[in-house]
């Protein structure tokens, strides 16, 4: 389920960047939705900062997929601990 949720979040991702290079009807709506997400993302970075700097690797890799990503990164790095 996770994965799917992923793909959802980089498809939104994929179709704002198509929509702002080839505008298609409802690109406005799905730019604006990417924009969201990663507004929303950003706060839980805020949140979730302890977790993921206590992950193995370079940081700037934990906050780019909790900016991607969001909870579907951050939470099962929590649960592990």
């Amino acid at each position: 389920m996770h994965n799917l949720f992923k793909a959802a979040c980089l498809i939104v991702y994929l179709a704002a960047l198509v929509g702002a290079v080839w505008p298609f009807p409802g690109a406005a709506l799905v730019q604006y939705l990417a924009l969201g997400l990663i507004a929303l993302h950003a706060l839980e970075l805020v949140v979730a900062l302890r977790v993921i700097r206590q992950q193995p690797g370079p940081l700037i890799d934990g906050v780019t997929l909790t900016l991607l990503f969001g909870l579907l990164h951050w939470a099962p790095l929590a649960k592990k601990r």
